[in-house]
């Protein structure tokens, strides 16, 4: 077991211990962190980040981009968003999705939208509804 910390500016989503933390970095791709993992730095990828506990139980967050920092016994994400699945607003992401896609749809070159839209898209699927 170890220390987890999710924190971004609005408040620290999460701390606690776990047994195994699992995220998205944009240089290495998933990666899994456990007790023992050497020192690490990374900046996160907007995608979900899974905090599992003792007996398997597990906890997702939907994390918009960041960085990702393991020193010893401690995992500390500090991210620009990171929402708990049930603090997912669905209706809200369902329209900002749908905006995303009208623009996208408009001008396929729009990344402000292609970010909109990946956002959207991590929220519904940490939130369970895609």
């Amino acid at each position: 077991m170890f220390k987890v910390e999710l924190v971004s500016p609005e408040a620290v989503t999460y701390t606690g211990e776990a047994s195994m933390v699992i995220a998205r970095t944009i240089d290495e791709g998933d990666i899994a962190f456990q007790s023992g993992h050497v020192s690490f730095i990374g900046a996160l990828a907007v995608w979900s980040v899974d905090v599992i506990r003792e007996g398997d139980d597990r906890d997702v967050f939907a994390v918009h981009r960041g960085f990702v920092q393991v020193s010893g016994d401690e995992v500390t994400i500090l991210s620009d968003v990171s929402e708990k699945a049930e603090d997912i607003d669905v209706d809200r992401a369902r329209a900002a999705k749908a905006a995303a896609e009208e623009a996208l749809a408009a001008d396929h070159d729009d990344a402000e939208a292609a970010g909109a839209l990946a956002r959207a898209e991590l929220r519904l699927r940490v939130a369970g509804v895609e």
